[in-house]
């Protein structure tokens, strides 16, 4: 499931990242790597903030969808 089923507090574990090679190479480079864990701390009208690797990281509702967990 997308990152974006996550509510706020549950932790997920990154199990693939879609997208492009360009999106990949993106949500790489913020930490977003298959088998980090990731804590949403809000949603605000589909936009997530979470903390991965010790970084609080916004992210919108596209990138999100990218992000299975």
């Amino acid at each position: 499931m997308p990152l974006t089923m996550l509510n706020n507090g549950e932790v997920g574990t990154i199990t693939r990242i879609g997208g492009n090679e360009e999106t990949r190479r993106f949500l790489n480079n913020l930490g977003f790597i298959v088998g980090e864990q990731v804590t949403v701390l809000s949603t605000i009208g589909g936009n997530v903030i979470v903390n991965v690797k010790d970084s609080r990281i916004a992210i919108n509702e596209d990138m999100a969808k990218h992000i299975m967990i």
